[in-house]
């Protein structure tokens, strides 16, 4: 099976009331234990990159990792671009064969979203391509993110029908209480979503896909255990797996888990050195972190996104 585009997946994950993982990706461990844990639970799939995990990995490398996850599991997965910050690098992936790309010009006025994301998805459109754009801006910081809680602001429901109608975008990001990154909410508040926003954007596109990001959950089993084993990280909780839940039950098709993978993944890594100091093989410590992963995004698919067992 090839690569496939999201436009299958969201109507059926619409109508089905459940949602997409859509899991970033830098190297072939994390893509591993992601299409390990989503191949043993038949779940569709979106592995995305960003303009960072780009130039770490390099285009061809990671290109090339996801096209042997497709082989190795049969699954209909996207490969997706996450955050793509202009024309230019949209058309780079799309010339690398992603089938998604994200043009966010969600920090530009109105109108100039409006122009830039249309651009995109002309040029997309007339490669097969999908196109996901945002109106308006979450806080925090995750790789070429970086907005300040300042400067986020909440999507506003009545510019959604022109934005969709003039840009001709396939799915839309929107702001609705979520945070990039690890540090989201402070120990002691109650982090709530805002539905009344999700449901007046619902109303307003009936059957379009929306899209949820800075959707992680931030375990503190992994915080506490890299703090233990060395780490600094201050307190913070993420979003309430419950509130992800319910926006997968309504018109979010697609959810982005990020922090998530990287906390998993780092707490496994420093707790291994603390018990096996003299281990200098990186196969010893990359195995368990890549079953971290693994059982992280069965977690995900079973008990957040609903989408265990609708791959085919």
């Amino acid at each position: 099976m090839p690569l496939v585009t999201s436009k299958e997946m969201f109507e059926k994950a619409y109508h089905g009331g459940y949602a997409i993982g859509a899991f970033n990706v830098n190297n072939m461990e994390i893509i591993q234990g992601i299409t390990e844990a989503a191949a043993d639970l038949k779940a569709p799939l979106i592995l995305q990159v960003s303009k960072g995990a780009r130039a770490y990995a390099n285009r061809t490398y990671l290109k090339k990792l996801v096209e042997a996850a497709v082989i190795e599991t049969g699954l209909p997965i996207v490969l997706h671009l996450d955050h793509g910050d202009s024309f230019e690098t949209c058309k780079s992936c799309i010339e690398d064969g992603f089938t998604s790309v994200m043009i966010d010009a969600s920090s530009k006025p109105f109108a100039e979203n409006i122009e830039i994301t249309r651009k995109v998805v002309e040029y997309a459109h007339d490669h097969g391509v999908v196109v996901e754009a945002e109106l308006g801006t979450l806080a925090g910081i995750e790789d070429e993110v970086n907005v300040s809680a300042e400067d986020s602001s909440y999507t506003h429901p009545e510019e959604v029908e022109e934005f969709v109608s003039k840009t001709g975008c396939d799915s839309l990001a929107i702001a609705i209480g979520t945070s990039h990154g690890a540090y989201k909410f402070k120990p002691g508040t109650k982090p709530q979503l805002r539905f009344d926003v999700l449901e007046e954007v619902s109303k307003r596109l009936p059957g379009f896909p929306i899209v949820l990001h800075g959707s992680s959950s931030v375990p503190q089993e992994f915080v506490e255990k890299i703090n233990k084993y060395g780490g600094n990280m201050p307190g913070a909780i993420g979003v309430p797996e419950d509130q992800l839940r319910k926006a997968a039950s309504m018109s979010v098709c697609k959810i982005n888990i990020d922090s998530d993978l990287r906390l998993a993944m780092t707490a496994t890594i420093r707790e291994h050195f603390a018990l096996h100091p003299a281990d200098f093989d990186p196969r010893q410590y990359l195995k368990p972190a890549r079953q971290a992963i693994k059982e992280m995004v069965a977690h995900k698919i079973v008990d957040v996104l609903g989408c265990d067992g609708k791959a085919f």
